[in-house]
């Protein structure tokens, strides 16, 4: 069975349609939704709480720190942490459970914005490739209990980047696969700050991680730029 981890602040507007949307979109598989909260000063916390398929968490602000928070409530054998502007395909739960039979103990979908960009379509295409350079969190996350907990989880002093941190110590002790259908996620941000903008920062923090920039380096550098 699996158990959905959704991180959320201040979701009221995106919360709503995702897990309105997860009742048709699943089959049998799933066990529990977790929405983990950080927080949040708008309604979030009573949309959550007032949704009988919802088991609703409030925990210490980050995303890192929501989704350890999640995996600890979670019964589950499967691990499935999904954001919340973010939507998987028709009959995901089976479609992760088949990529777990085969073997598979983690992975993620081939992803899609929802802005009919020529840049975000590109980048989209480049999803259905399984290389660590292709991944983000958007894309979503399945990975086995035994090898979440063998790993220690998502590194909570990264507040941006956990994603990537924590998947790429997926690809090196598990075998990642990426499933071939469309998960669809929202472009909010790249439409709030411009495509190029956001693409730029995207790469600025990338490179800084991969010559070394620390977790507050890369943290510092996000806050810098999203508000400038």
């Amino acid at each position: 069975m699996i158990s959905i981890i959704i991180p959320v602040y201040n979701e009221e507007k995106q919360l709503p349609a995702l897990l309105k949307y997860l009742e048709t979109a699943s089959s049998t598989y799933i066990r529990e939704i977790l929405v983990v909260d950080g927080g949040s000063t708008d309604e979030t916390s009573r949309l959550a709480i007032e949704n009988p398929k919802v088991t609703y968490y409030l925990s210490e602000k980050g995303r890192a720190v929501q989704m350890n928070y999640g995996a600890k409530k979670a019964s589950s054998e499967l691990l499935y942490f999904l954001h919340a502007d973010s939507y998987p395909p028709e009959n995901f739960d089976d479609l992760i459970m088949e990529a777990v039979r085969k073997g598979n103990d983690c992975g993620c979908f081939q992803m899609r914005f929802d802005k009919d960009h020529w840049w975000l379509n590109l980048m989209g295409h480049f999803t259905k490739f399984n290389h660590l350079s292709c991944r983000g969190g958007d894309q979503s996350l399945f990975v086995t209990k035994d090898l979440f907990d063998s790993l220690r989880g998502f590194d909570e002093s990264y507040t941006v980047y956990e994603d990537n941190e924590f998947i790429k110590r997926l690809y090196e002790h598990g075998s990642f696969t990426v499933i071939r259908k469309w998960l669809t996620t929202s472009a909010r941000l790249y439409e709030r700050m411009g495509v190029w903008k956001t693409q730029k920062l995207f790469l600025e923090i990338y490179w800084k991680r991969r010559f070394g920039a620390t977790a507050e380096d890369l943290r510092s550098h996000y806050c810098k730029r999203i508000n400038s």
